[in-house]
């Protein structure tokens, strides 16, 4: 157990560390930030979208469920980068290394989402932290698979070339590789916070709030309406995360 709680400690501190502090700033801040970021990586459309798409999700009265799922998400992908990285870095750079992670990937993505919920619940109980755990073991495998795609498409050449310049190893990961594998990382984290959407209402199944929760409770009491408002927000905000990190990929 004691091990278990570990795992848990940072995970937890983070989610309610975003929880809290999204809360805490006011609804047209956070819109205006959105807008800002829709605009500096995108343009103009993508800015008036995401303000009239946040606004639309807080007249819906699912502001609290968004920032909720928005924490839970932020969180998710920030820990699937921090753990998916360096794995696809490693398996970038070693073939031993991505042919023995390969069935261990494939397994994570072809293993249905539910059976993620079992062990999750038995290890570390209920809420939203249980919920992010399960997001992060579905999230992680693209970001691991497409950061080592991305390494080995690097030009061996261009790798040559640095190493002759007299670049260590680490240089040549670092000023090279990386930079060029950047647009391949960054697809790969677009994919991660898909998923970590995609997880969000089936993590609700195990107590996770956020807009999970509508959607869960639509479908009990057979509310047509609940459940699809809350898909709709999960539906927009997907749009929005969507958009603005492809533009930062293509940027």
């Amino acid at each position: 157990r004691d091990i278990f709680q570990t795992i848990k400690w940072p995970v937890e501190k983070t989610l309610n560390g975003l929880d809290t502090g999204l809360n805490a700033v006011h609804p047209i801040i956070i819109i205006l930030v959105i807008g800002f970021l829709a605009y500096r990586y995108s343009g103009k459309a993508l800015a008036i979208f995401s303000i009239v798409t946040m606004i639309l999700i807080g007249l819906m009265g699912l502001w609290e469920e968004t920032l909720t799922t928005l924490a839970m998400v932020i969180s998710a992908v920030l820990f699937c980068a921090i753990v998916g990285i360096p794995i696809g870095i490693a398996a970038g750079r070693s073939d031993r290394f991505e042919m023995a992670s390969r069935p261990i990937l494939d397994a994570m993505q072809t293993t249905p989402s539910f059976v993620y919920l079992i062990p999750i619940v038995m290890l570390f109980s209920v809420g939203n932290v249980a919920g992010v755990l399960a997001t992060i073991i579905f999230a992680l495998p693209p970001i691991i698979r497409l950061t080592s795609l991305g390494l080995r498409q690097v030009h061996p050449e261009l790798v040559e070339a640095a190493q002759a310049f007299g670049a260590t190893n680490f240089q040549v990961l670092l000023r090279v590789q990386i930079p060029l594998a950047m647009n391949s990382i960054l697809a790969g984290l677009n994919q991660t916070i898909m998923l970590a959407l995609s997880m969000v209402v089936i993590a609700a199944m195990i107590g996770a709030g956020g807009l999970g929760a509508p959607v869960i409770l639509g479908l009990n009491t057979l509310d047509i309406g609940q459940a699809v408002t809350g898909g709709l927000g999960i539906v927009l905000m997907a749009i929005v995360l969507d958009r603005i990190t492809q533009s930062m990929a293509k940027r």
